[in-house]
């Protein structure tokens, strides 16, 4: 079984509490879509000390993600419109993430270059979150369908209780340390990679299938 990531324990944790009260997992869904957004307009100010404050509310609103698979799973209010939203919020915060630091930079060294590899990495995003929902459907003919509850279940390469996700933490303290570009320039890579990578398990995925639908005997 592959072990719970440390940001999740965490989430788990502290949901008990947010559970007492009327907030539902939809809330804190769009809460951190709207925190995405507010983070991406300050990025995209190009001032230092708003991307400071930028580079915190986006790695919250990036935690806050883990709260409302837990929460919907404690309430039993699971559901497939919350596990759509909930990937869809995902891939326009990382969209609007690139977009408002590409702005941002672009009034710097990197100048027009930002903008083009903002718009890369955006692509990525939602690319890859379209394979994502196609793996996902592969494996509910498996396995059944998933819900809100069950998304942030997803297999990220990890190690350790980190998944490869987790590296956007690290935004947060590359960006008060001042080296937010040579970060950004990596992430834009990093996010095609990931889009890549995200194909080639579909591809071994529909792969698979048809030799074990090939294999299945007929009568």
């Amino acid at each position: 079984m592959k072990r719970v990531p440390w940001d999740q324990r965490i989430a788990r944790a502290i949901v008990p509490l947010i559970a007492r009260t009327p907030v539902t997992p939809n809330h804190l869904t769009a809460t951190g879509l709207v925190l995405a957004f507010v983070a991406a307009g300050l990025f995209a100010s190009g001032h230092g000390i708003l991307a400071n404050w930028a580079a915190g509310v986006f790695v919250f609103s990036r935690f806050l993600d883990h709260f409302d698979g837990e929460l919907a799973r404690l309430k039993g209010v699971a559901s497939r419109f919350g596990y759509y939203f909930d990937y869809l919020t995902g891939a326009l915060s990382y969209a609007a993430l690139f977009l408002g630091i590409g702005l941002g930079l672009s009034k710097g060294d990197l100048g027009s270059w930002a903008i083009a590899l903002g718009a890369a990495a955006m692509a990525a995003a939602l690319i890859t979150m379209g394979l994502d929902m196609h793996i996902d459907r592969f494996n509910a003919k498996l396995n059944g369908p998933k819900t809100a509850g069950e998304r942030d279940a997803a297999s990220y390469p990890g190690y350790g209780g980190f998944e490869i996700e987790d590296g956007i933490y690290l935004l947060a303290p590359i960006t008060w340390l001042g080296f937010l570009t040579p970060f950004y320039v990596l992430a834009c890579v990093g996010a095609s990679i990931f889009c890549a990578w995200t194909l080639a398990v579909l591809v071994r995925l529909r792969r698979k299938g048809a030799r074990d639908l090939a294999a299945t005997p007929r009568n």
